[in-house]
């Protein structure tokens, strides 16, 4: 399963805005609210907030990979998200979160949803991947960071 089955560039934010979960997962939302066919980004907040309740995202080492599932999507949808600054995620090392990919899942999709949470999770052991994430200094370069990084598995 390849993240850049999911992700455009236009869905890559390379400058995060937001200062505390909520406002990450809003701006991150805001760019699949039409490829998703939701009728707001609210819709797509609750789907993840709900998720958050069940235990944090934030996995640790700066890394943040929120996700949920909607009942009428066909297709995984992946956004993209890098804090300059840091966030805190309420991550397991309680460091904040500066690279955020954030899957969108069909509601019957366990096995995918796994397998594509399980690649990004591969990809971002790599600690010269993250290093060229935090580097890039535009959209454009971080979708070809990470486009480069799918091709390599």
């Amino acid at each position: 399963m390849k993240i850049m089955d999911y992700l455009n560039e236009e869905w890559v934010l390379s400058d995060l805005k937001g200062t505390d979960k909520p406002s990450i997962l809003k701006e991150l939302s805001n760019v699949l609210v039409k490829p998703c066919q939701v009728t707001s980004v609210e819709e797509l907040l609750q789907v993840l907030l709900d998720r958050e309740k069940l235990g944090s995202t934030g996995i640790g080492e700066g890394i943040a990979i929120p996700h949920g599932r909607l009942k009428k999507l066909k297709n995984f949808f992946v956004s993209f998200g890098r804090s300059l600054k840091g966030v805190d995620f309420d991550s397991i090392d309680q460091k904040p979160s500066h690279l955020f990919f954030l899957v969108i899942a069909p509601e019957n999709s366990a096995v995918d949803n796994l397998k594509l949470l399980g690649r990004i999770v591969t990809l971002l052991k790599e600690p010269s991947f993250k290093k060229r994430l935090m580097e890039a200094p535009s959209q454009r370069e971080l979708f070809q960071v990470i486009s480069e990084e799918d091709e390599k598995y």
